[in-house]
């Protein structure tokens, strides 16, 4: 197993450091760079996932080039410079990169669900509806939802996010606006769900980011980060499905179970990761990425 980038330090300078990307000003783009630090319960975990920030990566550049008639913040040239303080083969880069356009970003976190599944099946249970959308009664945990919903949350840099109805968020962006992400996300979230389906996989749900072009006055909608990866998806096993229980995973879903098992208030700071725990966990992530495209993930 190869070493783990945790952060990075470039001779660039450094817009953000989200809970696993880093990100670069480059000229008049931006670099982001995807490390092995992984997230659960929005608290960043003391053990980082070796080869984690590769395969969100070229798993993120795959599906943006399926969905390439949807705009997307991917520049069109995705070659790095080389100076004399700089060079794309330093090993923080190789596999990690995407040269991006620079985005106002919407504070918005858009979640197209299809089946019942982690804090949608809490809120079922305690109030049959989620982010408000009524559903029917009688509904067990990984049920197949009627129809997919859309079921938006606000981005928090500190603390926890916090689910949010399509109403509250028309109040925040504007009417246009909303119901262009919504329908941009559960167009997405159909499509995506008929793919993978084709490949064993259920795609259980999926959380999708949005921003806008600075002069775009008419306020498009450009996909933003990742797309579709096992960091912002649920994959299940389409054969081991079952409604009733939580399937098989091919995503973090594998880490937080582990650490709902252990006396842990997800605050900071959180417990490290068994070495079996962290193991399995990138196994999980590569079969996600070879079940998807159909090639064995090479680091």
């Amino acid at each position: 197993m190869s070493s783990a980038i945790v952060t990075t330090t470039l001779a660039l300078p450094l817009a953000h450091r989200g809970k696993v990307r880093d990100v670069y000003h480059l000229g008049d783009r931006l670099l982001v760079v995807a490390t092995d630090r992984i997230s659960a319960f929005d608290v960043v975990l003391p053990t980082p996932v070796p080869d984690k920030g590769k395969v969100l990566t070229a798993l993120s550049l795959w599906w943006f080039d399926v969905f390439q008639d949807i705009p997307n913040h991917l520049a069109d040239d995705q070659s790095l410079p080389r100076t004399r303080f700089f060079s794309p083969d330093d090993p923080q880069l190789v596999g990690r990169t995407m040269i991006v356009d620079r985005l106002d970003m919407h504070p918005i976190e858009c979640v197209a669900r299809g089946y019942l599944a982690g804090s949608a099946w809490q809120s079922y249970r305690e109030s049959g509806s989620i982010c408000g959308i009524k559903l029917r009664p009688g509904m067990r945990e990984a049920d197949k939802l009627d129809e997919p919903i859309f079921t938006p949350a606000t981005k928090s840099t500190e603390g926890h996010d916090r689910n949010i109805t399509f109403e509250e968020m028309t109040v925040m962006l504007g009417p246009i606006a909303a119901e262009r992400m919504r329908e941009t996300t559960l167009d997405i979230y159909r499509r995506a769900a008929q793919i993978c389906e084709g490949r064993g996989i259920l795609l259980a749900d999926t959380k999708i980011e949005f921003g806008v072009l600075p002069w775009d006055d008419q306020e498009t909608p450009i996909l933003a980060d990742e797309l579709l990866s096992p960091d912002s998806s649920r994959f299940w096993s389409k054969e081991h499905w079952r409604p009733g229980m939580s399937p098989p995973s091919f995503d973090k879903q594998f880490v937080r179970d582990y650490l709902a098992r252990m006396d842990w208030d997800r605050t900071p700071p959180a417990p490290a990761l068994a070495e079996n725990v962290l193991k399995q966990t990138r196994d999980k992530y590569f079969e996600a990425y070879r079940r998807l495209t159909g090639e064995p993930f090479k680091p």
